[in-house]
């Protein structure tokens, strides 16, 4: 009875899933049926603006021609008119001076007969302006007995035979074909991803491109359920894209891009992944002095004493990244972290706040910033095993630099107990590079990449971002890749500013 009772129960649960599937499938073709209205209602709507648009084209054509034409029959109209106006003119002077000289002919006085004969033989040569008779024949024989204009218009006309063709042979637009992204030629360098693609066979009728990305730390192909949705970006008139200023807290991104051109969008690419792996960290608020108050990438001077920190604290704490502590996350001292007994983690004047992540190999960069009128303040890498009343750069286990505004302005990089103080004008911005593998800290203006000062050693520890504040703040960025300036002044170790052996004794 169990049994048949727990199948059925089993077959009800699969009609049960069943039946919302299906009540789903509904809703989607609805969905689509209704899309199918509007879109077709749109496509008509387009069709009827791109024809109207084309005989607005047309008319306009027609009218600039048919003014053409009708100043073409005013030039030519007025030019004939002007014509026959002199030929008439030209008529009536030579029927005058016919008349004279037939006149002339019946004249029996042989004296005038002879001056009116040479007269009538000037005129004809057009050297004489006949007086008495009041009229010359110089326009008539300057007369040319051609039309200066030609009747013929036809060269106005125009021929659509090859515009017909075209237009019979209209057709709707193709979907676009998928376009192919050429991973080689895609980059990712100083927070910046550059992607290029190419269509498969050249297509003049694309309008613009869409690229998607989204952040994941999974490799190989996007998956198809994922913690972030694509970002889009849209209307990308070239075929690549760059883009900037992003902060690389994930592994790695997924790209596609798709085409489009004035009607659809095409299939989307194949998707690609690349590799965007940085250095991501924050302020760990449960190693900070009671002095500091820690936000994730905040930490000021808090001379209350840091009350009602604890309680942001433990609800860091308990609310996680992920859900499951990250090991290397859990504690920098080595123990489980717990709000109360790490709140004494630094004590006394080690005004000091450690990063959550350590470094145990590899190249890493993040950059700091000092908020205004901050007294005093450094920033560095030490072992995790600072005692609770060491200060950065007092320690053979840190390396540090060291601005100190109280009362004048000074600059200098600490280790050991000793400092090199530093001529350069500090920078609105620090970077801070640590190659672990190498045994380097270095330091550079973050916005000129000018280097500051290089500590060289060799670490037998991991190492930790620390930082101290006093009478200020702090602003930290991080999920920075190492910045290509900077790999090329590491690359052949040049630029060193100095070494833990140059720096000179520190006053006790």
């Amino acid at each position: 009875m169990d049994s048949q009772r727990e199948a059925l129960q089993r077959i009800i649960t699969t009609l049960a899933n069943k039946d919302d599937e299906i009540q789903n499938f509904i809703e989607t073709l609805n969905h689509t049926l209704k899309n199918v209205q509007v879109n077709t209602t749109k496509v008509m709507i387009d069709l009827e603006e791109e024809f109207g648009a084309l005989q607005a084209t047309l008319d306009e054509m027609k009218a600039s021609m048919v003014n053409k034409i009708k100043q073409e029959q005013a030039y030519k109209s007025q030019e004939l008119q002007n014509q026959l106006t002199i030929c008439n003119n030209a008529l009536e002077s030579s029927e005058e001076l016919l008349d004279y000289a037939n006149r002339t002919l019946s004249t029996n006085d042989p004296e005038a007969f002879t001056k009116a004969a040479k007269q009538i033989k000037d005129s004809t040569e057009m050297k004489l302006i006949f007086t008495r008779a009041g009229v010359t024949m110089a326009p008539a024989f300057r007369l040319s007995l051609k039309p200066k204009i030609s009747d013929n218009m036809t060269h106005l006309m125009v021929d659509f035979f090859h515009e017909k063709q075209m237009l019979r042979s209209l057709k709707f637009l193709p979907v676009p074909r998928a376009p192919e992204i050429d991973l080689a030629d895609c980059l990712v360098a100083d927070n910046c991803a550059t992607v290029v693609w190419r269509m498969p066979e050249e297509d003049h009728k694309i309008d613009h491109y869409i690229l998607e990305y989204r952040k994941t730390n999974y490799e190989g192909p996007p998956r198809v359920k994922e913690e972030r949705n694509w970002d889009i970006i849209d209307n990308i008139k070239d075929t690549e894209y760059t883009l900037t200023g992003l902060k690389f807290e994930s592994k790695y991104m997924n790209f596609r891009v798709r085409a489009c051109n004035k009607a659809v969008a095409g299939d989307y690419s194949e998707p690609i992944t690349l590799e965007t792996r940085g250095f991501n960290f924050t302020f760990d608020g449960t190693t900070s002095h009671q002095n500091l108050k820690v936000d994730d990438f905040t930490v000021e001077w808090d001379s209350s004493g840091g009350k009602g920190q604890e309680s942001r604290i433990k609800g860091k704490e308990n609310k996680g990244r992920s859900g499951t502590p990250s090991p290397k996350r859990t504690s920098v001292s080595g123990r489980p972290a717990s709000a109360r007994s790490n709140r004494d983690r630094f004590t006394g004047e080690s005004y000091t706040v450690l990063g959550d992540a350590l470094i145990e190999n590899g190249q890493h960069y993040w950059e700091v910033k000092s908020q205004k009128d901050c007294k005093s303040y450094s920033i560095g890498v030490s072992y995790r095993n600072l005692g609770k009343f060491d200060q950065l750069g007092k320690t053979v286990t840190s390396w540090c630099i060291h601005i100190n505004n109280w009362l004048q302005t000074s600059f200098a990089a600490k280790h050991n107990n000793k400092a090199k103080f530093m001529d350069a004008q500090v920078p609105d911005k620090i970077g801070v590079y640590c190659d672990y593998d190498g045994g380097h800290v270095s330091f550079y203006n973050a916005d000129t990449k000018q280097l500051l000062h290089t500590f060289k050693t060799k670490f037998t520890q991991p190492v930790i971002p620390a930082f101290m504040v006093w009478c200020g703040g702090l602003n930290l960025y991080t999920g920075l890749q190492v910045p290509s300036a900077i790999k090329s002044l590491q690359k052949g170790d040049g630029g060193l500013g100095g070494s833990e052996n140059s720096l000179t004794g520190l006053a006790q």
